[in-house]
């Protein structure tokens, strides 16, 4: 179908089918809440994609390249051709990938198509960092005090660092997950670590633009949901608190945060508000802060997309993002007015990624050998996997998102706890025994743990995974099973090479009970 016809067929600014140009948890959530609005969904797979959920749930799918990223979810042609073939009205971009990618948002209007998401406008200036410093501060919204223009020569560094104070943060203008980022507490570091800084982003980014900011030590995160009409009208659907990071990735989220009084929690989303009206932003977007541990607050960046942990703001304000983004895409606006707006009950969410939190968070992958999944009621689980699925290397290491609701923190824990212990997952090395031990750490029972929990509390080499209870019966069975093969003898099999071949098997059972490893 030519753009024009598929323009036509969905007439302006309404469509009936949509293009999810993602994979994984997030491409099926979206499938999810399209389905439920009576809208025809269309996903797209890379090679070892093809039999990923993402793929069966969709109306249709169609394949868009092979493994690499940059061969097939970052062509936006292939996204954009698959689109029009299939008479697609709309793409909704996810997060990753190319959600926040300007061009690919012109690429898809010019095409005729709707693109579910923020203008390109918006991205150009919330995606690049020192733009947004700018405008934030045109906007009076608060701002670590820093530069607003690039720094390149190390003596400009210092004397900018002599003025606000050691230490002070290098940031490229253009990064992201934790890259092009460094510390400097004294004069006499600054130029290697300006080199340093200044080499990465160029690598990673393909721009070297640095700037100084004070660096905040001990902070939390904290970010504010909003939505905007794209008009300049905009609400918050209040705050999540994200400060259970490693490598400045999210692991764990909630909402509300615990480190919040009403008048704080007023005043953060109110400067939200105000970021989003002064860009005129269209669509769900997250607003992101650092707070200090004196209270004072200061705008970090704006993610022009869906959150991964999007889920806690639903499930505390009753209000569907996915539903939301469609709605304000087709014109319809808002929908919601800030004053019915509430936070009910306490949400948390915990990222399931394939990876071993005994060696630094190293990706894993492996076939999902066996999967138990927890239900019940406040349960709610986000996945893109399923028993017999051969998780990829070349992608993402989330799997799942577990998200649980109670009417307090303590139940909402306590649930936390029960769910995470009825997660069976084997295959690849995963994180779960990791987020049973976070519950249970003092810092976060009491809402204290800043953005150095993990590092500061984590100790890998003395990593020992406490077990489930549904592991522990694992673990016990197969010491059965050992020792019924045992006292049955070489017709048990398993005493034909003197049993070292039955312990072998038990030992296997136990490791992947404990630990997921295949």
């Amino acid at each position: 179908m030519t753009k024009n016809r598929a323009k036509e067929a969905a007439g302006p600014g309404t469509f009936d089918k949509v293009l999810v140009a993602n994979r994984g948890e997030i491409a099926v959530r979206i499938i999810q809440g399209l389905r439920e609005m009576g809208l025809r969904t269309v996903a797209v797979y890379s090679e070892p994609d093809r039999t990923a959920l993402h793929a069966l749930v969709a109306d249709e799918a169609v394949l868009i390249g092979p493994a690499a990223a940059s061969e097939s979810y970052l062509v936006a042609e292939r996204l954009i051709e698959a689109a029009h073939r299939t008479g697609c009205g709309a793409i909704h971009p996810g997060y990753g990938f190319l959600s926040e990618n300007a061009a690919f948002c012109r690429a898809v209007e010019e095409a005729g198509l709707v693109f579910i998401g923020p203008t390109a406008e918006s991205m150009e200036i919330m995606g690049d960092k020192l733009s947004s410093r700018r405008k934030m501060m045109a906007s009076g919204v608060p701002v670590v005090p820093g530069t607003d223009q690039a720094v390149r020569d190390p003596a400009v560094a210092i004397g900018i660092a002599d003025g606000i104070g050691y230490p002070v943060l290098l940031k490229a203008s253009a990064g992201g997950g934790g890259k092009g980022m460094r510390i400097v507490r004294s004069a006499g570091d600054m130029a290697s670590a300006l080199r340093q800084t200044m080499g990465e982003a160029g690598l990673s980014f393909g721009n070297d633009a640095i700037f100084v900011e004070k660096y905040i030590e001990d902070p939390k995160h904290i970010e504010v949901q909003v939505l905007g009409d794209g008009l300049g009208g905009a609400i918050h659907l209040f705050e999540r608190e994200c400060s259970v990071q490693r490598r400045h990735q999210k692991l764990i989220e909630e909402s509300p945060s615990p480190s919040l009084s009403p008048e704080l929690r007023a005043r953060i989303c109110e400067a939200a508000v105000q970021t989003a009206r002064a860009v005129s932003y269209r669509g769900a977007g997250t607003v992101e802060f650092i707070l200090a541990p004196d209270g004072a607050f200061y705008f970090l960046e704006m993610n022009t997309r869906l959150q991964v942990e999007h889920p806690i703001t639903e499930a505390v304000t009753g209000v569907d993002l996915v539903h939301a983004q469609v709605r304000i895409a087709r014109g319809e606006g808002i929908g919601l007015r800030q004053e019915d707006l509430r936070q009910r009950g306490w949400a948390l969410e915990f990222r399931v990624c394939a990876e071993d939190p005994s060696r630094n968070f190293a990706p894993s992958i492996g076939r999902i050998d066996a999967m138990n999944v927890p239900l019940g009621p406040g349960v709610r689980l986000d996945t893109g996997i399923y028993e017999g699925f051969e998780v990829p290397i070349h992608y993402d290491p989330l799997l799942a998102k577990l998200i649980v609701w109670a009417e307090d923190r303590p139940r909402a824990i306590a649930r936390a706890r029960r769910a995470l212990g009825e997660f069976t997952l084997h295959g690849p090395t995963h994180n779960l025994p990791f987020h049973l031990w976070a519950l249970d750490q003092p810092a976060f029972r009491d809402g204290t743990y800043t953005t150095h929990f993990v590092e500061t509390s984590f100790d890998a080499s003395d990593w020992q995974p406490e077990l489930s209870e549904a592991d522990r019966e694992a673990l016990i069975a197969a010491a059965a099973l050992f020792e019924s093969g045992r006292r049955a003898g070489p017709a048990g099999g398993a005493q034909g090479d003197g049993g070292d071949s039955g312990c072998h098997n038990w030992r296997q059972a136990a490791r992947r009970a404990m630990t997921g490893h295949r």
